[in-house]
């Protein structure tokens, strides 16, 4: 489906962005006879679509491949009457009444309400050897894809948070993890620097950056070089990940919605709700901590429940006058 130019149209509702998050507010939304319409952009389903294996997602007892699994979730949410458009939105008022949105072709839209599943993506280091080898052993999600490299000795590159606790969690499931460390110190809380520090099969690279990558059919090796002396130096592995952050896809709702000093926005405590009333959000726009499809399925669930309920008290308002 692509838009219709030169005519505007409105909806009761509209979904930014696909992925477990867009695709399961679109399944609730469609239930409730909200007729929504999703903007999938240019790659639905999110990351997803770029993950090989889902072995922890419940109910797919066998595992399933990333890709195949947002399909399912695409036709379960058509199946109910979700209408998909495979464009990007790339500018919006939602200060207005209603909600405008416009497509990268121009084509305007409004909305009653929107519920925001934009996601967020992966920052990666920018070396070649990272796409060579994406799916053949370079990830940017240990907790995702770590299980299937057990037994092997693993490299990770990061200095915070989120790079000590995958260290950790890889820590678990390997003989050696080799942690690339950028300065002379993690940037990580001192619980986790501890945490790294005392586990027995870490070993911290200071100073360090992965050079490249390279393999026959996987990766099999990472060229290091220390940033300090030059030197430089080879580590055989089974697997690199990369744990240097995200960044949420939301700069088009800057100046409108209220976001963090990383750019996720900030969502009511145990809602949906966002600073505007009418704008919902779900899935990795907003969670900076759990970044996993069950969970950003369950807040595109709420951010389906929470747009019905506004909805329907808006409705309610306008008949009473």
């Amino acid at each position: 489906m692509s838009a219709d130019n030169g005519k505007n149209t409105h909806e009761k509702l509209i979904i930014i962005g696909s992925g477990p998050a867009g695709y399961t507010a679109a399944i609730y939304a469609a239930r409730a006879e909200l007729k929504p319409l999703m903007f999938s952009g240019m790659q639905p389903g999110g990351q997803l679509m770029i993950t090989n294996d889902v072995e922890n997602y419940p109910g797919y007892k066998d595992g399933i491949m990333g890709p195949v699994m947002m399909e399912d979730f695409r036709l379960q949410a058509e199946r109910f009457g979700t209408r998909i458009i495979y464009e990007d939105i790339t500018k919006v008022d939602l200060n207005a009444t209603p909600k405008k949105l416009w497509t990268g072709g121009g084509q305007l839209y409004t909305a009653d309400a929107v519920v925001i599943a934009t996601g967020a993506s992966a920052k990666w280091l920018g070396i070649e050897a990272e796409q060579t080898f994406a799916h053949r052993g370079v990830s940017a999600c240990a907790v995702c894809d770590g299980f299937f490299f057990k037994g092997q000795e693993l490299a990770i590159v990061g200095g915070g948070d989120t790079a000590a606790e995958e260290a950790l969690y890889l820590s678990k499931l390997s003989p050696k993890v080799h942690m690339l460390v950028r300065r002379d110190e993690l940037r990580a809380s001192k619980i986790m620097q501890a945490r790294v520090m005392a586990a027995p099969n870490i070993k911290v690279y200071w100073n360090t950056e992965a050079k490249d990558l390279s393999g026959e059919d996987k990766v099999e090796r990472v060229h290091l070089v220390n940033n300090v002396t030059g030197e430089e130096s080879t580590i055989e592995v089974g697997a690199f990940f990369v744990a240097i952050g995200h960044k949420p896809n939301t700069d088009i709702f800057k100046g409108q919605l209220d976001l963090d000093n990383a750019g996720y926005i900030i969502n009511k405590p145990g809602t949906s709700h966002t600073n505007i009333e009418g704008v919902f959000v779900s899935g990795d726009a907003a969670d900076n901590v759990y970044r996993q499809a069950v969970t950003a399925a369950g807040t595109g669930c709420m951010a389906a429940l929470d747009a019905e309920r506004w909805l329907a008290e808006k409705e309610s308002e306008l008949a009473m006058g």
